[in-house]
């Protein structure tokens, strides 16, 4: 039997974040505490470590919703190539897996399956964030607005190099949506709650 393309690209997904041999002694660190309730919404993904399936990502955004269980419901969304290419979608289950910090998640993209999430760095004022796993070859840089400053771009690759990481893995994903307007409303409607997706 054909596998599917999704579940080939889940499986594959999976399969890359769970291989978690550290590459550095020390394990990293997440930050002290997170304000779930603060931390839900939209993301915009600034930079990041490509995992095949999204390779050459443009305006990619991540979206978590909390729900009554105790579920993160998460959007992982981005167009395919270039700004007007294909939309792709994924909606991982993540859950919190500290809960002293909340800032150590596991994030299910595919049953059985749970992968390391670390929420690494986060500003005071919930609008910039830097998710990372602990094999220290995966990393994303968020924010709540589509473009920050190169200074604050470089501030948040120097904090992951100074953890052990090689910036060289992270790239900037290009950021436009003057030509999304319907997407982009869609995404600040939802606000807190669930993300409505195509």
């Amino acid at each position: 039997m054909k596998k599917s393309p999704i579940l080939s690209s889940l499986a594959a997904i999976s399969a890359g974040l769970i291989s978690s041999c550290a590459t550095s002694s020390k394990p990293l660190s997440t930050v002290g505490k997170v304000d779930l309730d603060r931390f839900m919404g939209t993301w915009y993904v600034i930079g990041y470590t490509p995992l095949g399936v999204d390779d050459d990502a443009h305006n990619a955004i991540e979206h978590y919703h909390l729900a009554d269980n105790g579920d993160i419901e998460t959007t992982y969304q981005f167009r395919k190539g270039s700004f007007d290419g294909e939309l792709k979608t994924m909606t991982p289950v993540g859950r919190v897996h500290d809960e002293e910090t909340n800032a150590e998640w596991r994030m299910q993209f595919i049953w059985p399956f749970k992968a390391e999430y670390y929420i690494f760095d986060l500003s005071p004022d919930y609008q910039r964030t830097i998710i990372a796993h602990p094999n220290r070859k995966y990393a994303w840089i968020m924010a709540r607005s589509p473009q920050i400053s190169t200074r604050a771009y470089d501030s948040a690759l120097s904090k992951l190099e100074t953890a052990g990481f090689d910036r060289k893995i992270i790239q900037k994903l290009p950021q436009e949506w003057s030509n999304e307007s319907s997407r982009l409303k869609m995404i600040r409607e939802a606000g807190k709650g669930t993300l409505k997706t195509e």
